[in-house]
Order: structure tokens, then sequence, then C-alpha cells
């Protein structure tokens, strides 16, 4: 046990083989001990200069919540998963859900019986929000304060290994959010050990982390074990990294860069690919950037800026950080590149933002129309569902899917869950209870809302923001459901939109007329995504090279639920691009002819 803080450290075990051993302190700031005849299920406490009991930082389990005992468990179990070899990033369809709200039971073994369903609507991994202990039963898992321990109401280790097992058993991947830029503020003993904490930095959640300060080498190595542990113990596939922006390091070597060599390090041992992806709001291409470029060298990463861009063409909501968005040379911009600041003034943030990511892969980028955070943090917790209609929630999803980008969806949005997503949490303390009520009021001035959010510790809070499952087989959910499934069959299925490439495609739009079109090629294989963003009808000439183009989805059609379409099956060289495009039409245009085998990835429709 690393304390450099305390003076003397004691083990103190519980329960029938109740005992107090004294640990042995060095240089360093370690305690050891050694104890035998010990089992799965002893329970203990570290007892801090004579005193004060806490449990331990690395617990794997705390089945008696944030201020509890520390739990001892049997870390086997039996893998069934031997023959996984794991995806290619190019192959990650990611489908984000939060293990509470996901099902009534809130449990990972709940999840387990929709995995079929989502695996054959075009899913290959599965995105969990934060497992990490936190405090209560209610939390977005963000509070997390026990790294180490999966929180015990959603099942504990043994539930998340068979979670993993199972997606695995499905050739499916497992990737599980972390973070490390902060831990939640009740439960958080780890100041009592050692400087964990720095107060030369801020982050909007409490203090930092302290990545470059005296004591830090073993404040990093402490969380580098914990990503090798989900990567080792747990078989995870890849770690989504929260909010890195508010990890602060000015270190010759950054904690981002040596996690990633570790966490890479791990993968090549276990044969098979790991990725770490974080999420950033900097837009610094040096987080992905290899390190003979300067950069970090981490996998890929969330892009904000292609939501915002899309979000403000379909609702116009131009508030809060949407003020630096809202015209189509956006879109066209996060299509062609990735980052849509990269180095102009954004006035939200009142200076220049960002840097180019013009020569990054297309696979290094992960985009949607809708995730926790542009849902969750909306003062009502709105999903696209309630802020758009329905012809531009089918346009928004192929945006998404069919761009050449790595897609995410949002629990829910594939049916188009009606649910909000709200904010929750089940903290124990009064004031802080208070404060987190008074800090969401603040949140939301600069979007203007008007009203008062809905209660963060009201368990009607949490349970208004599950999931219900039986809308996917009703009416137009069902038909909305079909339609990500042709979508994501499609992008499967055709070449040009398998191959995830910016220099093979060409992005061209007009602004006055709110159409954009996105055209992709591989070898012989042509694909030509158009999208109309303006909610009327417009007589429009589509920007594509002359020749035969056949159409192969559209959504104005009636079987979707359209208004109907003017769009001809073929597309002949002496009429090409002519049509009349509706609101919030999308077309997938192919020059392959019907019948030449390119669907073979399709699912049809249900």
């Amino acid at each position: 046990m690393w304390a450099p803080f305390a003076a003397t450290v004691d083990l103190r075990i519980l329960g029938a083989e109740e005992r107090q051993v004294p640990m042995r302190g060095d240089s360093t700031g370690y305690f050891t001990a050694e104890v035998g005849g010990l089992r799965a299920g002893v329970r203990y406490f570290y007892g801090l200069n004579g005193g004060e009991e806490r449990p331990d930082p690395a617990s794997r389990f705390q089945p008696l919540g944030v201020h509890g005992p520390s739990e001892i468990v049997d870390p086997g179990f039996e893998w069934s998963d031997q023959d996984w070899t794991g995806l290619k990033l190019d192959h990650y369809v990611l489908y984000e859900l939060h293990i509470g709200t996901f099902s009534s039971e809130g449990t990972f073994e709940a999840v387990i019986p929709y995995l079929e369903g989502l695996r054959s609507l075009g899913v290959t991994a599965i995105e969990v929000m934060p497992v990490a202990q936190f405090p209560g039963k209610r939390n977005w898992g963000y509070d997390g304060v026990g790294l180490f321990a999966v929180q015990d109401s959603y099942g504990g280790p043994a539930g998340l290994k068979r979670l993993v097992d199972a997606c695995h058993r499905r050739q499916m991947a497992l990737v599980l959010d972390v973070v490390y830029n902060h831990l939640g503020p009740e439960g958080n003993y780890l100041s009592r050990f050692g400087p964990y904490f720095t107060e030369r930095y801020r982050t909007p959640w409490g203090d930092a982390v302290n990545f470059d300060g005296p004591g830090s080498d073993e404040v990093r190595r402490f969380l580098i074990e914990n990503a090798l542990y989900w990567v080792e113990e747990f078989h995870v596939d890849a770690l989504r990294l929260d909010a890195v922006h508010a990890i602060f390091d000015y270190s010759a070597v950054p904690f981002l860069q040596e996690l990633g060599e570790a966490v890479h390090e791990s993968a090549g041992r276990s044969g098979r690919p790991v990725y770490v992806i974080p999420e950033s709001s900097l837009n610094d291409s040096r987080i992905i950037r290899p390190t003979d470029q300067g950069g970090f060298a981490l996998d890929a990463q969330w892009n904000d800026d292609f939501h915002h861009s899309l979000r403000t063409l379909i609702t116009q909501d131009l508030t809060g950080y949407y003020q630096d968005f809202g015209r189509l040379e956006h879109l066209i911009k996060a299509y062609r590149e990735g980052y849509v600041y990269s180095g102009q003034h954004s006035a939200f943030r009142q200076r220049r933002h960002g840097n180019s990511s013009k020569t990054l892969p297309a696979n290094q980028f992960v985009v949607f129309s809708q995730n926790h955070d542009q849902v969750g943090n909306r003062m009502l917790g709105e999903r696209l569902t309630q802020l758009a209609v329905f012809e531009a929630l089918k346009l928004a999803a192929g945006a998404v899917i069919l761009s050449p980008f790595i897609p995410l969806l949002f629990m829910g949005e594939e049916y188009g869950e009606t649910a909000p997503f709200l904010y929750f949490v089940s903290h124990g303390e009064p004031g802080l209870i208070d404060a987190v009520r008074e800090g969401r009021k603040r949140e939301f001035a600069s979007f203007n809302w008007m009203g008062v959010p809905p209660d963060p510790q009201d368990e009607g809070t949490f349970r208004r923001s599950r999931l219900n499952h039986a809308l996917a087989g009703e009416g137009r959910h069902r038909l909305l459901r079909d339609w990500y499934s042709e979508l994501l069959g499609w992008r499967k299925g055709h070449p040009a939109l398998a191959h995830l490439s910016k220099e093979q495609m060409e992005v061209s739009g007009e602004e006055e007329g709110m159409i954009l079109v996105v055209r992709r090629w591989h070898r012989d294989h042509e694909a030509a995504l158009c999208l109309h963003l303006e909610p009327r009808e417009r007589r429009t000439a589509l920007p594509l090279p002359p020749g035969s183009w056949y159409k192969v989805l559209d959504s104005g059609e009636e079987r979707w639920l359209g208004p109907g379409s003017s769009i001809p099956e073929q597309l002949s060289p002496a009429q090409w691009g002519i049509g009349r495009m509706g609101p919030f039409q999308m077309v997938l245009l192919s020059r392959d002819e019907p019948g030449a085998g390119l669907a073979a990835g399709r699912r049809g429709t249900s």
C-alpha cells in the first residue's frame, strides 16, 4: 500500500477472522504485510495513523458502498473467449449504454439478452459508461472513487466479466469508459494516503489529479495499472478516456503517451488489438498523432465538431457552444478533415481554437448525432427524438453511419427512444446534494433554457431515464430501427462505404440550397451520400460526376414513412443529378448496378 502521507498503516481484517496486522513501511512510502489463510469474501479496511479506517484505494469490490470495507475477490473466471482475436478499428460500430438505465434491472447480466439484437442490427462494439464504484446506486459513473472496484449495484466484477465474455462469444467488442481526470467528491479518500491531487490546477469537477508534481510517478503508476487491470483481467477491448482536456500535465513524457504505450504493449502480449480512445475538447491533433510526429499515439478520439455541425443544421439551436456552428460549410469541413475549428476564432471561447486534423486518417475519429453528454447535459435530457422531425432523425442516422468515420450510437436512438436521459446521483451528504443541484442550474445559464432542472437526487429522475425497449417493435419506432439496420448493412456491404478514407472521398455542398454530397470510392466501386439539410422541398442539381448512378436507399420513400420521392431509380448520363429533394431527405447512390452483389452485408427489413 502506497501511503506516504501516513506515519503508520495497519490492515484490519473484519468478521470471524478479525485481526489487526501492522504493516511495515519503507522510505518510498510503501507499506507491506504478508497475511495467510484469507479467502474470497473476507472484508478489510486500512487503518491510518492508528485511527481512521479507510477502504483500499485499489479495492476490487465494495459491496457496502464507497465508505464501507473492501472485499477480497477471487479473480478466477471461466472465460469462453479463447478464439476471440478482436476487431480492426475500421470495423467498430459503437453503441454507448448506461448499465443502470439500459434495463429495468440495471445490471450487467440484464444487458446480455439484448446483445443478439444489437449484433443483428449491425453493432460491433458495446461502449459501457463508467463502472468504477460510485456513491449510492444511481450515477452516470463519472463520480467514481473506487477505480478498481466494479460497481456493486451493477453486479460487481463477476457480472462485468460475464458481459464481456458474452460480447466476445458474439464476435462483439466491449469498450469501457474510464475517468482519470478527476475523482468524485464523496468517498474520495485518496488524499489521505498520498499526493494523488494537486492545487496547482483545477478541473470543473474539483481537485486536479497530480500528473506532473512531486509524487506523481506513483500516481501515474496507479492509473496505468488500473488501465491494464481492465484490459488484462476483464479482457476489455478498448478504453474510452473521459475528458482528457482536464488532464493537466507538463511532463516531458506525458501521462497519456505513457498510458497508450502500456496498453499497446499489453495488447501485443495478448495477441489481440486494444485501443485507447480519448474524449477531448481541445481539437489538438497531437493526442492521436504518432510519436514520431510529436504526438501521444492514441488510437482515435471523439469528434464533437461533427456532432455540433450536424446538430445545429437539424435543430437550428445556436445557444451555448453551438453558437460556433450552424452553417453547411462547418459540416463540409467536418467530413473533409475531422475538426471544424483548426486554429480560427471561436466566438464561444472568445479565442482561436484547435489545430489541423486534415492529414489524420478517417478511422481516428468517432462521430455521432447523440451521446450521453449531448443528451444528458441538456436541462431536460431530451433526445433528438424530441427535438427533430422524423425525416431529420433518418437523415442524422445516415450522416453518421455512412460517414468515413467510426460511428457511435447512443442507447435507444436506433428506434427513437422517447425517455429522456437525465442527470442523476444518489449522494449521501446533504451539502454535496445541494451543491450538485446549484451547479446544474449554473451550467445551463449560457443556453438560456427556461425552468428548473429535474432534481438529480430524486430517484424518479433516474427512473424516467430508463429505456422502454418495447417501443422498438411499434409503428414508426420499428421502422426507424429497420432504417438503422439498412444503413449499417450498406456501410458493411458496399466496398466504397466499408473503406474508411478521407483521401478517397470528395465532399461538395451548396450553402444556399443546403445540399451536401459525400462521394466515396474504393477500387472500382463508388457511392454518393446526398443530404438535404433544410425543412422544405427544393429542386436542385446534385453535384455528381456525369454517368449512370443507381439509387439504393432513399429516406423520402413512402416505405420509410417519407412524403414520397422524385429521385428516379437510375440517374442516366443525360439527366444526371436533377431532382427534387424533400425536407431533410437523404439519398444513397451507387455506380454499381443493382444485383451486383454489393449488398451482401445488408440486413433486410422486417
